[in-house]
């Protein structure tokens, strides 16, 4: 064995022992290790030193043939770097350790402390100051008793009379500096806090924008997914009509390519025979069987909630939807389709989501007054006297061609702001379904609900109509059912009667009205809010209270609002005919709607008048609370409409403003 493996082996057996042995092992065991390293550094002629060098390596052999020693050598030589740390470190060293450690990426990246204060006067400022008084009693049992000399000098005793000690003044002068110093700290701490707070503020809205484009793309492929789902059920049902038509007639389905074997002509070859036997004006227009199937409407089965997180309030997007002053508009559901009529004598449908026009709705010769969107079925009512319902379901509109993405999306709003597109001029062609004409002027207001229409119109009369049949089923007479019920009653409550007023060029006989399956609501320009029985005919009650013409109606369950030309919106109790609740504005109410919370009024302002019913309060929304840069303010606010917290109003110069509140 070479010298240094014999001292590598013996300072291993003696660290091992060291751990593991007593005292006296420990001693016996050093003066071995001793002799070792003399013998091996003393000259090799010296024979005291090779005795000690043998007597030595004897006691060290005995030792290592110990089966424990052994045992630890082995047990030593196959432990890991991990294992041989933990043994040398408690495990308290070690978390301590794990957490103080920093990484030299870490430590480049600090921000720069722009405090000017240290964090030792950030903790000293933090703590309460004590009154002179409370410090010496608190600090009076742990400091020494100065004595009685020393104790008035300290404290400047002095007379009443004498001025203070020069002593006490310095001291004073400490504390006040002292204080205002801590002050001047705290003052900091807290200007901190609040950018601190403002940049976590500023984080947030950040990440709620994000958010809030994130929920709007997922409501754009919603939309567009039900589409291509109502697509999808419009071919199961006509390839389901085709096998029941073919299985009716006992002949199975066969491609129109394909030419029977008995000899008949295909389809095909039908339609060229027909082509050449008619003119082609005339062929094109004879309906098909299959265009004339009726598709299904396209009901939305989800509901866009992007607007109910925006900020009361908040501006959605303006329209300048027509040249001329809004006559009517209506939406089906937020972001969604909204038709509007002016007196520009146009009819225009929108798609809220993109904000652009998808196509105008032709047929009446007049401007339309009223309007209503239900699904996808539209009625409008017209200066020319006559009703017409529009199906939105057969309109040739591709929302996903329109669509931009987010890259180009500065400069498509842009352009769209400045120039949007025009629709295709036959986009609307298939959407009519029929007219409705009998009243003999113009038609003022209507109403529908699933077959039944109710229209009111200026020549005085009121009709209710069968979609499903296409006519009118019942005609009243509103001067006629006045009187009935005064006579009946032996009172003039049910008359017609002077509203005290000079009458208005603007107000209509009907100025709005409401139906639901036999119950009709209708305010007419004597200030008269007549409930009806359609099944009867006949005035059921008469609510009174307005002096002006009533322009809007509408009910619920329980209650019944009405706006008038006598600048009031009143709430009626339809349990007890009376009076709930009633509030005035400064100008004529001219178009009034109301969701589950707000009531929302159009009160000849360029602003919509919004009252809260939850809480009682009004507030404004609209473009008139900002002027603009120029100095123009808008125009006033004609027409409203609201559902779910989703706002739209129109406005005298034909513009139209989306707004949340």
């Amino acid at each position: 064995m070479a010298p240094a493996q014999i001292v590598v082996a013996a300072g291993y057996q003696a660290t091992t022992l060291f751990c593991e042995q007593g005292s006296q092992q420990i001693e016996a065991f050093g003066r071995k290790v001793t002799t070792t390293a003399n013998h091996l550094m003393s000259p090799l002629g010296d024979p005291s030193s090779n005795a000690h060098y043998q007597h030595a390596m004897s006691g060290l052999q005995k030792e290592l043939l110990r089966p424990g020693i052994q045992q630890r050598v082995f047990s030593y030589a196959k432990a890991s770097p991990t294992e041989l740390v933990r043994s040398k470190l408690s495990t308290s060293e070690i978390q301590h350790r794990a957490l103080t450690f920093l990484p030299d990426d870490i430590l480049r990246n600090l921000p720069e402390n722009e405090n000017a204060y240290s964090l030792f006067q950030g903790f000293q400022a933090t703590i309460p100051e004590l009154d002179e008084d409370d410090d010496e009693h608190k600090s009076k049992g742990h400091r020494r008793l100065p004595s009685k000399t020393q104790n008035l000098l300290e404290r400047g005793e002095q007379a009443p009379n004498e001025p203070p000690s020069l002593t006490k003044l310095r001291r004073d002068q400490d504390k006040a500096n002292h204080r205002l110093e801590m002050m001047s700290i705290r003052k900091n701490m807290c200007s901190a806090e609040i950018r601190e707070i403002e940049n976590k503020i500023s984080n947030l809205n950040s990440m709620r924008k994000i958010v809030l484009e994130r929920l709007g793309d997922i409501e754009q492929d919603e939309v567009q997914a039900e589409q291509g789902l109502l697509e999808l059920d419009n071919q199961i049902e006509e390839m389901v009509e085709d096998l029941d038509d073919a299985t009716a007639l006992g002949n199975p389905v066969t491609p129109a390519t394909e030419i029977d074997p008995e000899g008949s002509a295909s389809d095909h070859e039908v339609q060229v025979m027909n082509e050449s036997f008619m003119s082609a004006s005339i062929y094109n227009k004879l309906p098909s069987p299959r265009s004339s199937r009726r598709q299904k409407p396209a009901r939305r089965k989800s509901i866009p909630i992007r607007h109910e997180h925006f900020e009361p309030g908040s501006n959605i997007r303006e329209l300048q939807a027509h040249n001329d002053m809004i006559t009517a508009l209506d939406f089906d559901v937020p972001f969604g389709t909204m038709v509007t009529s002016a007196l520009d004598d146009t009819v225009r449908v929108w798609d809220l989501n993109l904000g652009r026009c998808i196509g105008l709705l032709e047929g009446h010769h007049a401007s339309v007054r009223c309007l209503q969107v239900e699904d996808s079925i539209i009625a409008t009512g017209s200066m020319d006297a006559s009703i017409r319902l529009w199906d939105l379901s057969k309109a040739d509109y591709a929302p996903q061609e329109n669509r931009f993405t987010k890259d180009d999306q500065d400069t498509e709003e842009d352009n769209v702001k400045d120039d949007p597109p025009l629709p295709h001029p036959s986009s609307m062609q298939d959407c009519p379904l029929f007219s409705l004409e009998a009243h003999v002027d113009e038609v003022t207001a209507l109403h529908f609900r699933g077959d039944t229409l109710v229209s009111g119109s200026a020549d005085k009369t009121l009709r209710q109509w069968d979609l499903v049949k296409g006519r009118c089923v019942q005609t009243l007479d509103v001067l006629w059912a006045a009187a009935q019920a005064s006579a009946t009653m032996n009172t003039s409550d049910g008359q017609w009667r002077a509203t005290g007023r000079l009458p208005d060029a603007s107000a209509d006989f009907v100025g709005a009205l409401q139906c639901f399956d036999a119950a009709l609501a209708c305010g007419t320009a004597d200030g008269m809010v007549r409930l009806w029985d359609l099944r009867s005919g006949q005035v059921h009650r008469s609510l009174v209270g307005h002096t002006g013409s009533v322009t809007c109606v509408q009910f619920d369950d329980v209650h019944l609002v009405t706006g008038s030309l006598d600048r009031s919106i009143r709430i009626w109790d339809l349990r007890t005919g009376s009076i709930y609740d009633a509030y005035a504005y400064d100008n004529p109410v001219t178009s009034m709607m109301f969701d589950s919370r707000r009531i929302v009024a159009a009160a000849g302002e360029n602003v919509v008048k919004i009252y809260d019913k939850t809480d009682g309060r009004h507030w404004d929304c609209g473009a008139g609370l900002v002027a603009d840069e120029d100095g123009q303010r808008p125009a006033v606010v004609g027409k409203v409409n609201i559902k779910d917290g989703f706002l739209t109003e129109g406005r005298k110069d034909g513009a139209v403003g989306i707004w949340t509140c």
